[in-house]
């Protein structure tokens, strides 16, 4: 997801992703571009630590200024080639941008 937290489809992903755990599938998010400001969210934290998997571009981070030092500890910051397997291993995948 590409989105900071102030746009609306940012909640819809959110939903979405929670609806998902919910029903008992697994959810990987990928957080990239201004998506990253999402990190430090309560909404995005609760859905790491409800057994979602969330991942935050460390470059983006940087770009945009986003402090990685207090990150949660169930959330990662990794490079592209993460986002590069979740689209081979995943079905479906949705991106947001």
């Amino acid at each position: 997801m590409a989105l900071p937290p102030s746009h609306t489809s940012a909640k819809t992903v959110h939903d979405l992703a929670r609806a998902a755990l919910n029903a008992g599938h697994e959810v990987y998010l990928y957080l990239i571009d201004e998506g990253v400001k999402n990190i430090h969210t309560n909404h995005y934290r609760a859905l790491a630590q409800a057994g979602a998997r969330v991942f935050a571009c460390a470059y983006g981070c940087q770009q945009h200024h986003v402090p990685t030092a207090t990150l949660d500890p169930k959330m990662s910051l990794c490079g592209l080639v993460m986002l590069s397997g979740i689209i081979d291993a995943c079905d479906p995948f949705l991106s947001f941008t």
